[in-house]
């Protein structure tokens, strides 16, 4: 009686840690590409599905090149000049496209906070809080009329909750991963970001 009382123990102790260390497998699976983040599994506020009305980017008015040519527009339709900061344009472009996925981080899927943190990095080689709420400690909060290239917009859900997050470029356009189009850059004054806009974020 003794020794089956103790091989029903052992099941269920040998049941428990199957799966604890799958639990433990899936986390780092999970987690496997966030190295170097402040990341836990869990802790991201799942972005707001919103129906993305996407910015149309139109030619850019540069002259025309030698030989009456015009000059290709930019990646991203937007005309850099001179004091803009091309790195950040060129590192923006190169996402422009990747769909959206909550927890991801690559270009196979990438979500809002993931995105900005990324371009930080490269960019800038400032390494930020994971979540989008979190992002606030990295940066001086400023108001909509203070932004300029390279800052970070912070919006609220319908909750009131800050869950989304992207980078101001210029001329009211930001870049960021929108749940319903991916990588896109949209305006500021679109009337859902516009409602939603909290506060933008300045480094230093």
């Amino acid at each position: 009686m003794r020794r089956g009382r103790f091989l029903v123990v052992g099941f269920y102790l040998l049941v428990s840690l199957v799966l604890f260390t799958s639990c433990e497998s899936l986390k780092r699976f999970m987690s496997r590409d966030l190295e170097d983040e402040d990341y836990t599994v869990g802790e991201l506020y799942e972005d707001e599905y919103v129906e993305e009305v996407p910015y149309i980017p139109t030619a850019s008015p540069a002259e025309p090149e030698k030989g009456g040519e015009k000059k290709p527009a930019t990646p991203l339709g937007i005309e850099v000049v001179p004091g803009d900061n091309a790195l950040l344009y060129n590192a923006v472009a190169a996402w422009i496209g990747t769909p959206y996925r909550y927890g991801g981080t690559t270009k196979a899927g990438v979500d809002c906070s993931a995105f900005v943190g990324h371009i930080y990095k490269e960019v800038y080689g400032i390494q930020l809080h994971r979540v989008a709420d979190d992002m606030r400690k990295d940066f001086t909060l400023v108001s909509r009329s203070e932004l300029a290239e390279g800052d970070v917009v912070f919006f609220t859900n319908s909750k009131g909750r800050v869950s989304h997050v992207g980078i101001y470029l210029k001329d009211g356009l930001f870049a960021h991963s929108s749940t319903s189009r991916g990588v896109i850059v949209s305006r500021l004054d679109d009337n859902y970001w516009s409602k939603h806009f909290y506060k933008g974020g300045k480094r230093g």
